[in-house]
């Protein structure tokens, strides 16, 4: 329906059955150095063929960006989605991001998170999968005040690798929470230390969280982690994750004796987006599922015996009393949820699988050209998936923007997040570079190298 204002008469009956004068009486509590002395500035209006041209011309702009070859990983991956993905996620059938709270109207859209939920799982080999996260910095903070509430104690026990993005989000959380953040001691090969684990745990710390592919790319070993977590503590393990494509390819951590999964999902079907909406994870064992925040879908039986999916599960502040509610999330994230749904099955088992493999012999592959063409050599020696750090005889700010200007996106710099950490160079390589974009890539980061 059209937005139709409020006449003039309309506004006075408003104001008179409330007892005030004028809309600007409303404001006499606001302190007069708020308030606007004079209009805003604002342009005026243009023409459906002025505002086309308008965004053809910032189109313009971004067409480096569209040729060029991009290295840029971290969080957010350049993942080539099929046509499909779009094409579902826009019908009128699913086109929301409400809240499917009426059954009767929503069988569609309930199944599809079903289906979500059953593929999560089948990856993750956790029992239970939920449907409502923003992304994967929500879903690990989540996921550590989950785990809060099951196990005693104050601390949170942290991998040094985890994205610094998640721990921005995580301490604004807690922020007024008696929880303690306590980290592991960073070692010489980009994963944590069993020894230094095994020294830190006490009866304060009440769950371990793990970033695997950690931010540097590399695997840690999360059997032997939880090995040494159950050995030595009551503890609850978290295994979060930005590149959800990792899980296709790693032992899957139900298999590892990790608690809770969290984790993001952006690889899974959704463009990078300028940064969102993204998809976040979140999956754990039937032991917790009373503790989970946000909500489940369910598979019942109507009275006549037919097939139906209803909400069930919600403890959210909407759902049951607000002091025991488990979270106050109240998005349903179920277009994300549904565009990664179609993209799963459009790869299926076999293609998920063997996608993953390209991504791992493609970065492996760049990392060998690299060292073996350039003066560039890798940070860290341990195992990893599609993300490596590199060490360069040059500030990597500075190399970063000097092959942005030649066309390519060379990576992400560390100093962004670690400032100490001046000359190291975040690597990523997926599905959507070839060969021949590594080849030409080597060309690039010598002639800069040279300073040519």
């Amino acid at each position: 329906m059209n937005y139709i204002p409020n006449d003039e008469k309309r506004i006075k009956e408003m104001l008179d059955a409330i007892g005030v004068s004028s809309i600007d009486h409303l404001f006499k509590p606001l302190p007069e150095e708020v308030l606007l002395k004079e209009y805003l500035k604002i342009p005026k209006g243009k023409s459906d063929l002025e505002v086309e041209k308008y965004f053809l011309d910032r189109a313009k702009e971004n067409e480096r960006g569209i040729n060029s070859i991009s290295f840029l990983g971290g969080g957010s991956y350049n993942h080539y989605v099929p046509a499909v993905v779009d094409f579902v996620a826009s019908m009128p059938e699913f086109y929301t991001d409400y809240t499917p709270y009426q059954p009767e109207v929503s069988q569609g859209t309930l199944q599809a998170i079903f289906e979500y939920q059953t593929l999560i799982c089948q990856l993750t080999k956790m029992d239970v999968t939920n449907a409502s996260m923003y992304d994967g910095a929500t879903a690990f903070t989540e996921a550590v005040l989950m785990a809060n509430r099951i196990r005693k104690g104050n601390v949170v026990l942290l991998s040094p690798y985890i994205n610094p993005l998640y721990l921005e989000v995580l301490k604004t959380y807690i922020k007024n929470y008696p929880i303690e953040i306590e980290f592991l001691e960073k070692s010489g090969n980009g994963r944590i230390d069993l020894e230094n684990l095994k020294g830190k745990i006490n009866e304060n710390v009440f769950t371990v969280a793990i970033q695997s592919p950690n931010f540097f790319g590399n695997i840690e070993d999360l059997k032997e982690i939880s090995k040494v977590i159950k050995e030595n503590s009551k503890a609850l393990l978290i295994h979060t994750f930005s590149e959800a494509l990792s899980l296709a390819a790693l032992t899957p951590p139900g298999d590892c004796g990790v608690d809770i999964v969290a984790g993001e999902g952006q690889s899974f079907g959704l463009k990078l987006n300028y940064g969102g909406p993204y998809l976040g994870i979140f999956s754990t064992n039937n032991t917790f599922v009373r503790k989970m925040p946000g909500r489940i879908v369910g598979e019942t039986l109507d009275k006549d015996g037919n097939k139906g999916y209803v909400l069930t599960l919600s403890t959210r502040e909407q759902h049951i009393k607000r002091e025991k509610a488990t979270s106050n999330i109240c998005t349903n994230n179920g277009l994300c949820a549904l565009m990664a749904t179609v993209y799963l099955l459009w790869a299926g088992k076999s293609g998920l699988k063997n996608l993953a493999k390209r991504n791992v012999f493609l970065s492996h592959r760049f990392l060998e050209m690299i060292e073996g063409k350039t003066k560039i050599k890798r940070s860290f020696n341990s195992p990893f998936f599609n993300e490596f750090v590199v060490k360069l005889p040059m500030d990597s700010e500075e190399f970063y923007v000097k092959c942005s200007e030649k066309g390519i996106f060379a990576g992400v710099p560390i100093k962004w997040f670690y400032p100490d950490m001046e000359n190291e160079m975040l690597i990523t390589v997926t599905e959507k570079n070839n060969i021949e974009d590594l080849k030409n890539s080597i060309e690039v980061f010598n002639s800069v190298l040279e300073g040519e």
